[in-house]
């Protein structure tokens, strides 16, 4: 298969982790004979200092003429802690989102048998977590009319949805949840907010689609409470664009690092993959950061084109690598592996799935978790 992969380092340890993902890849193709082209683009703080915009028009043109998007990380400091920044770094991610209409962003939450053992919280509360996050991603709060006093003393954020912004995405998660554990768990704040009350609506009439899926509607506090206590009783979980970012945070302790999770974010054209995690530019040139997100969200990405195999050796591999302790500091204080190393090692491990007899349930599973 041809694919052109536009690549956004982005800020912070972005592009180190960027990095190992594609050294990945580029096993992937030397292994089973695919051609992928890579071509760099600038996003986020370092966009703006080399040209002014967190989104450039080279950039955004890269993205809609590629076959999908993989993305690193952005934020940096400078902007973080000015609260008076007109422009940031996350308003290029949040453009480029609108743009694309990646309306979808999927978020597969598994345990790592090998790594169980980090989470905080007890092997037997975190054992069988196997869940999957529908985000809505392109409205919501995030995107909605903002304003400031002229005297800065007073601020708002729109939240604002339509039925067919909720539509697209709920029948995103129905059909996931179809080919899953067929439970849904709507997530809102509907005693309170009038968006919410929407949602409902909208996803209980969609419900009658899907007899065979049983919907549970959770306000977001209580969702996020029972994520600790018993995060195994979720399958599906669907969410407007905050609350599905907030517990999207929360399943990063679950595992026990943010360097873990990967993530896709679907429209009806365009697709881009991301690992959770933030710029973290404490870590930034140290080579300590979690490139397995990264790897991961590579991952997702050939799953999205069909190539079941690839993504189950990139899977196989990763696995290895925590089997045999190949892993970064954030996972084992202790090791002495950095970032590159470890995707050396992963990249090393990728294999056809014909002659890689390591393949094994724990692989399969996480494909069934990312129903794309």
């Amino acid at each position: 298969m041809q694919l052109n992969i536009a690549l956004l380092g982005g800020d912070g340890i972005g592009p180190e982790v960027m990095a190992q993902a594609v050294k990945c890849l580029q096993a992937v193709e030397e292994n089973f004979g695919h051609d992928f082209t890579f071509t760099e683009g600038l996003i986020g703080a370092a966009a703006m200092d080399k040209v002014g915009d967190p989104i450039p028009k080279e950039t955004l043109k890269l993205c809609k003429e590629s076959d999908a998007v993989l993305f690193g990380a952005i934020g940096t400091p400078e902007y973080d802690n000015n609260p008076n920044a007109k422009v940031r770094p996350e308003d290029g991610l949040l453009y480029l989102r609108k743009e694309l209409d990646l309306f979808t962003n999927i978020r597969p939450i598994k345990v790592f048998p090998a790594l169980i053992n980090n989470s905080p919280l007890k092997k037997e509360v975190i054992a069988g977590t196997d869940l999957v996050i529908y985000r809505e991603l392109t409205s919501g709060i995030y995107f909605g009319e903002k304003s400031l006093s002229p005297d800065g003393s007073e601020a708002m954020d729109v939240c604002k949805y339509t039925e067919e912004e909720i539509s697209r995405v709920a029948h995103m998660a129905f059909k996931a949840a179809k080919k899953r554990k067929r439970k849904l768990t709507l997530v809102d704040k509907a005693h309170v907010l009038e968006t919410s009350r929407l949602w409902r609506k909208v996803v209980g009439n969609i419900a009658e689609s899907y007899p065979e899926v049983e919907l549970t509607c959770m306000y977001i506090d209580n969702a996020s409470m029972l994520m600790s206590l018993n995060p195994s009783q979720f399958d599906v979980i669907l969410a407007s664009n905050m609350f599905g970012d907030i517990l999207s945070a929360q399943c990063n302790v679950l595992i026990g690092s943010s360097g873990l999770l990967p993530s896709a974010s679907i429209g009806t054209e365009n697709a881009m993959f991301e690992p959770i995690h933030g710029s973290y530019p404490q870590a930034k040139d140290k080579d300590i950061a979690n490139p397995v997100a990264a790897i991961l969200s590579a991952a997702l990405l050939l799953n999205h084109f069909g190539l079941t195999d690839e993504f189950n050796s990139v899977v196989a591999a990763v696995h290895k690598s925590f089997r045999k302790k190949i892993v970064t500091i954030d996972v084992m204080g202790g090791t002495k592996y950095g970032t590159e190393s470890v995707g050396d090692f992963i990249a090393a491990n990728i294999v056809d799935v014909d002659n890689n007899l390591n393949i094994n349930d724990e692989n399969i599973d996480l494909g069934k978790s990312t129903i794309i």
